[in-house]
C-alpha cells in the first residue's frame, strides 16, 4: 500500500524537521530509533538496526570455515605491576 502525504519543513529550535502522521508510522512499523540517509536526492528513513545483529550467524559461518578468533593479547605496565588495594 502506497500513501503520499504533503507536508512542509518546520523550524525546530536551530534545526528543521518534518512531522510524520501517526498512521504512516504505524504502517511503516517503525517504533523508536531510526536511521536517516540521503540516497539519490531523497531522504530515506528506516528503522535503526540493532547492534550486533547477525553476529551469531557470522561466527557460526567462521567456525564452519575453520576460522578461529585468537584472543588479542595487550601488554602494558599494569600487567607487570602489583596493585595495592
Amino acid at each position: 500500500m502506497t500513501k503520499t502525504v504533503k507536508s512542509r519543513i518546520v523550524q525546530v529550535g536551530n534545526s528543521q524537521g518534518i512531522r510524520l502522521p501517526k498512521a504512516m508510522l504505524e504502517l511503516s512499523g517503525i517504533k523508536e530509533n531510526i536511521e536517516i540517509e540521503v540516497r539519490d536526492n531523497q531522504i530515506v528513513i528506516t528503522a535503526a538496526t540493532k547492534p550486533r545483529v547477525g553476529w551469531n550467524d557470522a561466527f557460526a559461518q567462521m567456525a564452519s570455515d575453520g576460522d578461529e578468533l585468537e584472543p588479542l593479547e595487550v601488554k602494558n605496565s599494569w600487567d607487570e605491576t602489583e596493585w595495592n588495594w
